[in-house]
């Protein structure tokens, strides 16, 4: 397809959630590239008012850069399938299904796709029956998050039963559901998935051996290997599991799979992501260079794809 046929495209970022400083990054330097390529591109700073947006904006395709709820949990998607206006990345309910912590590692089990044991906590039940004890199940250490927030917000490795309280009362500020995880000790690792097909995977190497909020974005110590340097076996196994992980949940396009080598050799899938962070620091941009795949190139890409999909969806429907 060639870009002349794209229209304009709408880049819609920003938003309200907690993630709101990252989109904005994520959206210019989408932008940026969308202009570089000589597109009709215009950038979109969306919060509660998107309705307004696409009223008072003539788009032909959105390209989502949108994080966290909202972005990625598949009201924006649905918003813009009313409008009738082609988006990037998956649809509605693999959106919904991957923002959700809960769900996902459900899916993940269902498909035989290994991912950490864990429990799930409900903010009302906990506080009024004092379910300490059962936050003890998974054991110590442990990694407490709150179900539906990305950029590891409210992230904590809770080491003893002091710091578990803690990491149970900030995870809980951001929701009423929380898992605590079964703390793996291991190499960090994320496979990115472009036109449904695993990138090669990357190694994560951080200061203090978590990967929160601030080693992704603030952190110039954080070290990506790319690409990581694994036995081909394993290489390969974080590949397939990454692919395996992106079409469970029923993703589109493109995604970012997270997870974790343990001592043993181990894979176990954390988490995916639909709308990976589209910054210089942002990982599926590293793999995709390292497959020969530019920045530019791989923003087009997304849009390339976005109405491809309409394309064929609608002829089916004609066929129909």
């Amino acid at each position: 397809m060639k870009k002349k046929n794209f229209g304009r495209v709408g880049v819609f970022a920003g938003g309200s959630s907690n993630e709101r400083e990252i989109s904005l990054r994520s959206g210019k330097a989408v932008y940026n590239a969308l202009i570089q390529e000589g597109l009709d591109a215009v950038f979109l700073d969306v919060r509660d008012d998107i309705c307004d947006i696409i009223k008072n904006n003539r788009i032909d395709v959105a390209f989502i850069a949108l994080h966290g709820r909202f972005g990625e949990d598949g009201s924006v998607q649905k918003v813009l399938e009313e409008a009738q206006i082609p988006y990037t990345g998956s649809g509605v309910e693999a959106s919904r299904l991957a923002l959700d912590k809960v769900a996902s590692k459900q899916v993940f089990k269902d498909h035989g796709i290994p991912t950490p044991d864990y429990i799930v906590l409900d903010r009302d039940s906990f506080y009024a029956e004092g379910g300490i004890e059962d936050a003890y199940k998974i054991g110590l250490p442990a990694v407490v998050k709150p179900q539906l927030e990305g950029s590891s917000i409210g992230l904590s490795i809770a080491k003893d039963k002091h710091s578990l309280k803690e990491a149970i009362d900030k995870a809980f500020e951001y929701g009423d559901k929380i898992l605590i995880e079964e703390y793996v000790s291991g190499r960090e690792l994320t496979v990115g998935i472009l036109d449904d097909e695993p990138l090669p995977a990357i190694e994560i190497i951080t200061r203090k051996g978590v990967y929160d909020y601030k080693a992704k974005y603030d952190d110039p110590q954080t070290k990506y290997l790319v690409p990581a340097p694994l036995e081909k076996e394993a290489f390969q196994k974080a590949q397939s599991l990454g692919k395996r992980s992106h079409a469970a949940l029923g993703c589109r396009s493109f995604s970012r799979v997270d997870m974790i080598m343990d001592k043993s050799g181990d894979i176990l899938v954390l988490e995916v992501n639909t709308i990976p962070g589209m910054t210089e620091r942002s990982l599926l941009p590293k793999a995709a260079s390292a497959a020969g795949v530019t920045f530019n190139k791989l923003c087009t890409k997304f849009i390339e794809n976005a109405l491809n999909h309409t394309r064929e969806k609608n002829e089916t429907t004609k066929s129909v």
